[in-house]
């Protein structure tokens, strides 16, 4: 089983909040991690360094520099949790795409905002597909998150089996000491009885694929849309809120929360409007 976290860091307040997630998790569960800062602004600014002292630019020292000091710091909280730091030319998302087909890792964690951040990821199609389709899962860190707790988990849930290989994804870097909530948005307006089967089937599944047993679920209505004028991702938003859960997964796959998630670029708007640490994975079976 994996047992690394590979963290995009550019220094800011941002990436420096998903190191500190990142310690508290290898903290609970042991995991080695990955920091990579890559050069962006020149096609080969770290390789020059390496091949001839004459070429160095002064930002690689520099980020050297950065790096060590955010090792140290944690370090001197918690000397148990081990970093290794790489560097990289060229375009972020090719170098997070090479290291997660070359390593075996458990989650890319990032922070929701900078140069390094979720945001970038999303800007254009072309960047919010390798999101998409990114076997590694992505776990998204708001700066805003103050206090690390795993106690709620919520789970997008339209009671495929892909969000159970999901969840166990998320199992192997949080552990299953948590509630899990199940979360079903009805815009079939599917009777609630027959929904509630659904869930008893659904809920057994989980219980034999993940020993998870502390499992409730929580149903949004057609109506309550009409009611209060609210989309699909308003509706998780207020879920997130009343049910006060610590992390939400989300399937990422057409195939999986209701294509019309996909349609209404769900997926996207929820990355964005990042409440709490959000997990963002696909089922890891073709």
């Amino acid at each position: 089983m994996s047992n690394k976290i590979l963290i995009p860091v550019d220094f800011s307040i941002h990436s420096d909040k998903a190191v500190e997630y990142a310690v508290k998790l290898a903290t609970k569960n042991n995991f080695l991690i990955d920091l990579l800062h890559v050069f962006t602004d020149h096609s080969n600014i770290y390789q020059n360094a390496l091949q001839d002292p004459s070429l160095v630019d002064p930002r690689v020292p520099e980020a050297k520099q950065k790096m060590s000091k955010l090792i140290e710091a944690h370090n001197q909280v918690d000397s148990d949790v081990q970093f290794q730091a790489l560097y990289a030319d060229g375009n972020l998302y090719d170098e997070v795409s090479r290291l997660a087909t070359k390593e075996q890792y458990s989650a890319i964690i990032m922070g929701t905002k900078g140069a390094f951040g979720l945001d970038a990821l999303l800007t254009g199609s072309n960047m919010f597909d390798v999101f998409l389709n990114t076997k590694v899962p992505v776990l998204a860190v708001p700066y805003n998150e103050k206090k690390f707790k795993v106690e709620k988990v919520g789970l997008l849930c339209n009671f495929k089996y892909g969000e159970i290989d999901v969840l166990k994804q998320a199992t192997k870097v949080y552990g299953t000491d948590f509630e899990l909530v199940l979360i079903h948005v009805n815009t079939s307006n599917e009777s609630i009885h027959n929904i509630d089967k659904s869930f008893d089937v659904f809920i057994d599944k989980i219980i034999e694929e993940t020993g998870i047993e502390d499992i409730s679920y929580v149903i949004k209505s057609q109506t309550f849309f009409v009611q209060y004028k609210e989309d699909i991702s308003s509706a998780i938003d207020t879920v997130i809120s009343d049910e006060l859960l610590d992390v939400l997964l989300v399937t990422k796959s057409k195939k999986s929360f209701l294509r019309k998630i996909i349609e209404e670029n769900i997926v996207k708007r929820m990355a964005y409007q990042i409440q709490i640490p959000k997990f963002f994975a696909r089922r890891t079976e073709v």
